[in-house]
């Protein structure tokens, strides 16, 4: 059974249970312990994950943590515990005090249902205020559930989630300011997007009179960008043969990129950095499959990714003669299974 597959009967699982769990510790004994052991921890081995991890903070001693996932004898992960009814609204400072405390790199708050995962992106060492990932296992997005898989015990990788943190804190902040801007435009967005055409002084008059007109602009083509993807993905149309209202033909190459070829990108970049800077390792997405190349040249083509929505997977690697050597998959951290053969291409491009 594939982690989509028990994932999905845990979330059942919750459903059935959560109406019954009155407290903290029903709540940690029926929810969140069974969570980490999905994620392939042992949570009865005292060396592996450890419950009431003391993290003395200064002059108070004795201050513990419900949960502390070790590695190499160090925490690196901080989990604080709350009751399933519990909004997680107030406890973000205490887990801050103990995560400066120790070198654990990344801190989990959590009710057993959703789960706010924090890191030091901000300052070293010091909880960001903000987490750069929040799950709700009752309304998990197929997204959501690969950045999950990243916490695995068999797939956890620092650089790799820090790399992922970083990404999803700043895209959410820019989207909170997107979605500001499509709200009310701010005088200075005003400002750029009539900067090509309106010569004139930008005064507080001239904003005051296009900031509508570029609302109503920013409202109409994210109407229209979204339109065109969603008949892409649908494939209710040739995609060869979709036009936007400005006559722009779109490529018959588009295709929305998933979240789950972006995973896999990392990953194998992830495998290829002792052979290869992560920019020479490039990729272009067709409607047939998500290729990696290096240094953007298709000639020099690593691996052709098949990640079909039924959960399917595929990868075509080439041979000497970049003919197709095609081997199947579960998951994405199945590609470390095939590293050597990947440095090895890439090294015939060097």
């Amino acid at each position: 059974m594939d982690f989509n597959e028990k994932l999905k009967q845990f979330i059942d699982r919750i459903n059935n249970i959560k109406d019954n769990l009155t407290t903290e510790e029903a709540t940690k004994t029926a929810l969140i312990m069974p969570f980490f052991q999905l994620l392939d921890y042992d949570v009865f081995n005292p060396m592996e994950f450890i419950p009431e991890f003391t993290a003395d903070i200064g002059t108070k001693k004795g201050e513990k943590v419900d949960y502390a996932i070790m590695k190499n004898s160090k925490p690196i992960i901080l989990i604080e515990a709350k009751s399933v009814k519990d909004k997680l609204k107030k406890h973000d400072n205490q887990l801050m005090r103990y995560f400066c405390v120790t070198e654990a790199k990344f801190a989990i708050l959590t009710n057993g249902i959703n789960y706010k995962f924090f890191t030091d992106l901000d300052q070293p060492n010091m909880m960001d205020e903000r987490p750069f990932l929040e799950i709700d296992l009752l309304n998990i997005e197929d997204n959501e559930i690969s950045q999950l898989k990243k916490f695995a015990k068999t797939t956890f990788n620092l650089e790799t989630i820090s790399s992922t943190a970083s990404n999803l804190k700043y895209i959410d902040t820019i989207n909170d300011r997107l979605k500001k801007e499509l709200e009310y435009p701010s005088d200075d967005f005003v400002r750029f997007m009539i900067n090509e055409f309106y010569v004139g002084v930008k005064n507080k008059n001239v904003v005051d009179k296009f900031r509508p007109i570029v609302k109503k602009a920013l409202t109409q083509f994210t109407t229209d960008f979204m339109n065109e993807k969603i008949q892409i993905a649908l494939g209710e149309n040739d995609a060869s043969n979709l036009t936007n209202k400005n006559n722009i033909e779109i490529s018959e190459t588009a295709k929305l990129i998933t979240q789950e070829e972006l995973d896999a990108l990392e990953t194998i970049k992830f495998l290829l950095e002792n052979v290869s800077n992560k920019e020479d390792i490039t990729y272009k997405s067709t409607k047939s499959y998500f290729g990696i190349n290096y240094k953007n040249d298709s000639r020099n083509w690593i691996c052709r990714l098949f990640l079909d929505r039924k959960g399917q997977k595929g990868i075509h690697i080439p041979d000497e003669n970049k003919n197709a050597i095609r081997f199947d998959f579960d998951e994405i951290e199945d590609l470390k299974d095939i590293k050597h053969m990947l440095q090895d291409i890439v090294k015939r491009y060097i």
